[in-house]
């Protein structure tokens, strides 16, 4: 694990102890300091005290006095707007954090080493991983974490030259303040979040924040597909040499694009557009990267080639929850030239709603044979599409597949790319792929061909 002088003696609380809670109680612990630690759940409470025993003390931080403590560290998924912590430590002028911020203040206790940071709405964790896999390939030592994989913290510290690669939410980058990345990407904005944020503007300042804890001769890269990016590039911009600005749309890269079988699609473009230039920054040279992409096997829920059968292809992307997410995924089948107008793909949506409309992905409707929509969002997002395509109010995820199964012909494509949440019947979107994958076996076999991600 990482840990660091720089926590010793010091007094902090820790609230919610899922993986990443865990791992900075042993970052802290291990590092000299005193923790009291809280969740609500008993289970990772006990489980704790087992290892731990009166070195750890377990209070709730709302209900003691917090005065004295150097800081409170939150897990991201606790809102702060809402949660009593928030007021609490205001009150007691304590600075509420996140594992990202004490990975910041223990980067001067480290071996030489560089970060990139990496957020965005929608591609965030394929770029991760494929930045990841880049630097692996050309021999760096390399880490990835932060919201992604394993958390940075319960990892390894990497020798000399090493590089960590953090995927950062919003709700993640809220939580730190000091950490300026050699290498800090922001993908795009689109409505998101909005519960935990006053406005839309209010959760693009959330995002812009991970540049503006950058120096000036740090690098930033900037997708170029909607306003609110751009203009968070132009405000990095103003106070940076052009060296340090790189605002990626893909072209020099796209003729390339279809030997990367885990890459297809526009959105897939700028994610590896972006990667490139992360990799070049750190300095990969072009043959490097080049060798590299196809060989990139993508990530599981997105856009992951669970089967074929019969001649049709089942994609889960059930990591798409939010419209601007899936719209990609439906875009990255056109109708193939030798079919004509030919309608392809057989659209499973539905879930939570994060929004009453689908108009990011109304431009792709073209590609869709039909829709079978699902979870709470099913009956609205019906009467939105029943002008455009055919559309099958299934209900539910198993009813839906097997209506696809039955209507597909070869060629076509059956695909969870839900635009939604998955809380509605679901614990999370991983679940939510997982069961679409497991149906998707149980109703081929034995005409299942292969699988992988695409």
């Amino acid at each position: 694990m990482i840990t660091s002088p720089a926590f010793a003696n010091k007094r902090y609380a820790v609230l919610g102890l899922a993986r990443s809670g865990t791992a900075v109680v042993e970052t802290l612990l291990a590092s000299g300091a005193q923790v009291t630690a809280w969740d609500s759940r008993e289970e990772p409470r006990a489980a704790l005290a087992a290892r731990h025993g009166a070195a750890l003390t377990f209070e709730d931080p709302v209900a003691i006095e917090l005065a004295g403590y150097d800081g409170i560290v939150v897990s991201p998924g606790v809102p702060l707007n809402r949660h009593p912590i928030a007021e609490a430590a205001a009150d007691a002028g304590v600075p509420v954090i996140g594992d990202i911020e004490l990975f910041a203040l223990a980067r001067d206790d480290l071996p030489a080493h560089r970060v990139v940071g990496i957020t965005g709405t929608n591609g965030k964790s394929t770029t991760t991983a494929l930045v990841h896999h880049l630097l692996k390939s050309a021999a760096l030592p390399v880490r990835m974490g932060g919201n992604i994989g394993i958390p940075v913290l319960e990892q390894e510290p990497l020798a000399a030259g090493g590089v960590y690669i953090l995927e950062l939410s919003s709700y993640q980058i809220d939580l730190t303040y000091s950490l300026a990345c050699e290498v800090a990407v922001l993908l795009n904005i689109t409505p998101d979040h909005l519960d935990r944020y006053a406005d839309f503007p209010a959760y693009a300042a959330a995002k812009a924040r991970l540049m503006a804890m950058q120096r000036a001769g740090q690098h930033a890269v900037f997708g170029v597909g909607d306003a609110e990016t751009s203009a968070i590039a132009d405000i990095e911009a103003a106070r940076r040499e052009p060296e340090f600005i790189h605002r990626v749309t893909g072209a020099d890269i796209a003729a390339l694009q279809p030997d990367w079988p885990s890459l297809q699609g526009p959105h897939n473009l700028q994610n590896a557009a972006a990667a490139v230039a992360i990799a070049e920054a750190l300095g990969l040279s072009q043959p490097q990267w080049r060798a590299a992409l196809p060989s990139f096997r993508g990530l599981p829920h997105r856009m992951e080639r669970v089967a074929e059968a019969g001649g049709v292809l089942f994609i889960n992307d059930s990591k798409a929850t939010n419209p601007a997410s899936a719209a990609p995924a439906l875009g990255a089948f056109p109708p193939r030239s030798e079919r004509g107008n030919a309608k392809r793909i057989h659209w499973i949506v539905g879930g939570l709603p994060k929004s009453d409309s689908l108009d990011e992905c109304a431009p792709f409707f073209g590609n869709v044979a039909a829709a079978y929509t699902i979870g709470e969002a099913g009956p609205m997002f019906a009467r939105l599409l029943e002008p455009h395509m055919p559309v099958r109010r299934s209900e539910m995820l198993s009813e839906a597949i097997r209506q696809a199964i039955e209507a597909a012909k070869p060629g076509d494509i059956v695909m969870l790319s839900p635009a939604c949440a998955s809380f509605d019947q679901f614990r999370d979107y991983e679940a939510r792929g997982d069961a679409f994958r497991q149906i998707v076996e149980a109703l081929t076999e034995p005409a299942n061909d292969t699988g992988g991600p695409v």
